[in-house]
């Protein structure tokens, strides 16, 4: 047996003890180092970094002092400048006592709607006119239409807090009576043209059949005078707008209207915004201060000065005597002239102090809805009513006139024209679904209107004083075509409601000159972009694309005052205007009401030199803070297509700019390099503004600005987009 062969390769060589503690040793004192030379490194660093932020915060410091330091100055000149707002709302004044003049002295007929004695005398004469017909009260109605919209202009426009309880009370009344007035016309002249409906029947049907179109209504009347059951489909000549009666209605003897008032007398007028007792006590005392402030200084004046006289004609008695009446005159100018002055001042600081109270008043967000809401009922803080109403009625068809050896012999009821009862309330254990089912209606929607979803149907009920949505069923609305259908349990005034938010919040705006004391502002919405043009009182809808399509409307190219204007959009269904229970409904970036006045106050004051627009940092910033992007703009220009906008920061007390931009990745409130803060976006944009551009400024029309500025308080950019 041979032998066995041994192993190859040598035996591992065995690790000591020693060697063990050796390498353990090596490698914490590698350890040992590696955490000394991090240490170092990190206290070199944090360092570094202390002594970077030691000479930021020195500097920012400097800044901060060097802003208070000429904080009052800064302050003082842009009193100076806003002094544009009390010029403008004294003009204000002056053209509402001026339109009150001319109307006066006119002499047209037509009373003055803010007179109570007027307006009365008026509603009294008419309602002695009793045989009118529906052309005449048609005609009529422009005039009461107008007055009622001027009363309506006059609490609108009216600052509130110039504005008295009683004197609110007195429009409100008139113009409930003229509403109710104009209604009862159309009714009375509705039963003269009913008494006549024979001599007027169709020859092919032998029902009479009537549509009335003007501005303001368009009336269609049927009168059932065949009562054939099987005549149950009602289309209007020319016209989509029609009903399917139920067999009852159609052999009963009856008639039917629609009144399509393109206006809405039927929902509660809007209260009027009126400041709280808070903002009156905070008014009245900066009132009497200034009052007392002024006494004072007049006084003084007038002491000085007759102490000056009496020196001078102790001394010069008889130099005086032998000059005569001229020094005496001299003498007494700078008596008068002083006190003139002053009042004109004391004038204008109340009017500034007036408006900026009512500007801050436009900007409250209430706290809770104004009322309980029942089951069905519509929540006019949330929806609002467009197209005007659908006077929906039946009606039991009147004696009719028979003529007689010449005459027109006719029966007049006492009680006037008679609505017929459908369903009648007590219906004798019949089925009354099948005997008494829903009527069918189609209507016909106001082409001024824009619905950017089918619109909803809503009910008048008269007894609640509401709209509520039950009672309706089976709605369908053609878009195109623009026809709604749905079927109605009982007639009563019917109207078309949408949601007031559905264009809020906005998705951009941009505000940017046109021309001298001219602006656009744009404002993009999900459904719509709307740009307004701006120049000195008035305002004009330029141009409307929906869902990205141009959209043509009869407000295009027509200037109008900023209130009137605001109304003619919301009609239109173009409502870009929060109220102040609107955050209840869409969700916002709160901004605080005073940094949000000061903002578009100032925006207003540079928008003739300068455009702004928005960032998507606005939502990032607190409630106290505001970021929008601004840049120079003068009309010499040529359009730049990546325009370089400036990222500014806006707290009300401090403007300044940002170091970061639109496309940053993250905000933050850092001072762009080689910048420095200001107390107003004025003095902030002065640093980097050409010369021409503030001269621009300053020569802004004053009526420009405050018209500039309303509008931006009524959209609310900086809290709703």
């Amino acid at each position: 047996m041979a032998p066995k062969a041994k192993k190859s390769g040598s035996k591992k060589k065995k690790i000591t003890k020693a060697d063990r503690l050796k390498q353990i040793l090596e490698e914490e004192e590698k350890r040992q180092k590696e955490e000394e030379e991090a240490r170092v490194k990190y206290e070199k660093e944090e360092m570094e970094r202390l002594e970077i932020q030691r000479i930021e915060n020195e500097k920012l410091q400097k800044l901060e002092a060097k802003d208070l330091e000429r904080r009052n100055e800064e302050l003082e000149e842009l009193y100076l400048l806003e002094a544009c707002f009390p010029e403008a709302e004294k003009l204000k004044r002056d053209n509402r006592f001026l339109s009150q003049w001319k109307h006066y002295i006119e002499c047209d007929g037509s009373p003055d709607p803010s007179i109570a004695q007027e307006i009365n005398t008026f509603i009294t004469l008419w309602k002695e006119e009793t045989n009118e017909t529906l052309e005449e009260v048609i005609e009529k109605s422009k005039l009461v239409l107008n007055l009622i919209e001027k009363l309506k202009l006059i609490l609108l426009e009216t600052p509130p807090y110039d504005l008295q309880g009683k004197n609110i009370i007195q429009y409100q009344e008139s113009i409930l009576e003229l509403q109710e007035l104009l209604h009862l016309k159309f009714n009375r002249a509705t039963e003269i043209l009913l008494r006549q409906a024979s001599t007027l029947a169709d020859l092919d049907s032998g029902n009479m059949e009537k549509v009335i179109q003007d501005e303001n209504v368009t009336l269609y009347i049927w009168a059932n005078l065949k009562k054939n059951p099987r005549h149950r489909s009602i289309r209007f000549s020319e016209t989509q707008t029609g009903f399917e009666i139920p067999r009852i209605l159609a052999t009963s003897d009856i008639a039917l209207r629609l009144l399509h008032t393109h206006y809405d007398h039927v929902t509660p007028l809007s209260p009027v915004l009126t400041p709280s007792q808070e903002h009156i006590s905070i008014v009245t005392d900066f009132v009497k201060e200034e009052v007392k402030s002024v006494q004072t200084a007049v006084s003084e004046d007038l002491q000085e000065e007759n102490k000056q006289e009496n020196e001078s004609n102790s001394v010069h008695e008889e130099e005086t005597k032998a000059e005569g009446q001229g020094d005496v005159e001299e003498q007494m100018c700078p008596v008068q002239e002083e006190p003139e002055a002053t009042k004109y001042e004391m004038e204008m600081k109340l009017l500034s102090e007036t408006v900026s109270a009512a500007q801050e008043l436009l900007l409250e967000n209430a706290s809770e809805k104004p009322y309980f809401l029942e089951e069905n009922e519509v929540d006019l803080c949330q929806f609002t009513t467009l197209g005007g109403v659908y006077h929906l009625d039946i009606l039991e068809l009147p004696p009719q006139c028979k003529p007689m050896k010449g005459w027109m012999i006719v029966e007049i009821l006492k009680e006037g024209l008679q609505k017929y009862t459908y369903p009648p309330e007590t219906t004798e254990d019949l089925e009354a679904e099948n005997v008494f089912p829903p009527i069918e209606v189609t209507l016909e929607v106001h082409e001024n209107v824009i619905f950017f979803e089918n619109p909803m149907v809503a009910r008048w009920d008269a007894e609640g004083k509401q709209w509520k949505t039950d009672g309706i069923s089976n709605v369908s609305y053609k878009s195109e075509e623009r026809l709604i259908t749905f079927n109605l349990e009982t007639f009563c005034p019917v109207t078309l409601i949408q949601d007031a938010h559905i264009n809020m919040p906005y998705q951009s705006w941009e505000l940017r000159p046109l021309d001298v004391n001219k602006v656009l502002l744009t404002i993009t919405t999900v459904f719509t972009e709307l740009q307004i043009q701006i120049k000195e009182n008035l305002c004009m809808l330029a141009s409307i694309k929906v869902n990205n399509k141009n959209h043509s409307s009869i407000l295009e190219e027509k200037w109008m005052t900023p209130v009137s204007f605001i109304i003619a959009l919301k009609k239109a269904g173009l409502n870009i205007f929060p109220t102040g229970h609107s955050h209840l409904y869409v969700v916002i970036n709160y901004k605080h009401p005073s940094v949000e006045v000061k903002a578009y106050r100032q925006m207003a004051l540079l928008s003739s030199a300068f455009a702004f627009c928005w960032s998507k940092w606005n939502t990032a910033c607190e409630s106290k803070k505001t970021v929008f992007q601004v840049r120079e703009h003068l009309l010499k220009e040529e359009p730049i297509r990546n325009p370089n906008w400036t990222l500014l920061m806006f707290s009300g007390d401090r403007a300044q700019s940002l170091k970061i931009n639109e496309s940053s990745d993250a905000f933050s409130e850092a001072l762009k390099e080689e910048t420095e803060f200001h107390s107003t976006l004025y003095h902030m944009v002065k640093d980097f503004a050409s010369q021409e551009a503030m001269r621009a400024v300053r020569r802004s029309n004053c009526q420009f600005v405050d018209s500039v500025c309303h509008m931006l308080l009524s959209t609310r950019l900086l809290s709703y987009s």
